[in-house]
């Protein structure tokens, strides 16, 4: 593949939100969807890095840290023509917009469900935990979460099923292509 092909190929989408959101749902969704289409494509997860590199701690540091080694991971993998998938709470700004620094197709997916939704949904039973203190640091409850100021997009599963939200993302991708903003190549991409 040349640098070229690669160049119009290549793109890193973002989720970012609190746990429970939706994020790792969605993004499966998205990427098993492009996989099936014939895109080049990684995908990326916060906790599943985590698991790798078990002394990543939680501090804002710490996090920031994290962050900026996946976005440093996925700013590579996107100029070699790879679509990358990456689902990270990401709570600072400032660390995603280095990401976005980094990268030359960078969507924002903002995954805006509200904290009630979350802690709902909290199969692990980490906001109960987090909310009797028996975690420190979780983001939402004694860590903030910075919402993203101008996502390309934001979703809230409150009021959109995940299957549906996984369709908005891949209609994204796929309006951004056809309007030649050279943000995701998905035209040659079989749909």
């Amino acid at each position: 593949m040349s640098d070229r092909q690669s160049e119009s190929t290549g793109a890193v989408v973002w989720f970012t939100g609190l746990s429970g959101a939706g994020k790792t749902t969605i993004a499966r969704v998205v990427c098993d969807e492009l996989e099936r289409r014939g895109a080049r494509v990684e995908y990326l997860d916060g906790d599943l890095i985590r698991s790798v590199f078990p002394s990543t701690g939680f501090s804002r540091e710490e996090r920031d840290a994290h962050v900026r080694r996946i976005g440093f991971l996925a700013s590579r993998l996107e100029r070699h023509g790879v679509i990358v998938i990456a689902a990270l709470v990401s709570p600072y700004r400032d660390a995603r917009d280095f990401t976005r620094s980094l990268c030359r197709r960078f969507v924002e997916v903002h995954v805006s469900t509200p904290i009630e939704t979350c802690e709902a949904r909290d199969v692990k039973g980490l906001y109960a935990k987090a909310r009797r203190g028996e975690i420190r640091q979780f983001t939402g409850i004694d860590d903030p979460y910075e919402p993203p100021l101008d996502p390309e997009l934001s979703i809230d599963t409150s009021q959109v099923s995940l299957d549906d939200a996984a369709q908005l993302v891949l209609a994204h991708l796929s309006a951004r292509d056809a309007r030649g903003d050279n943000q995701v190549a998905l035209a040659s991409v079989a749909s």
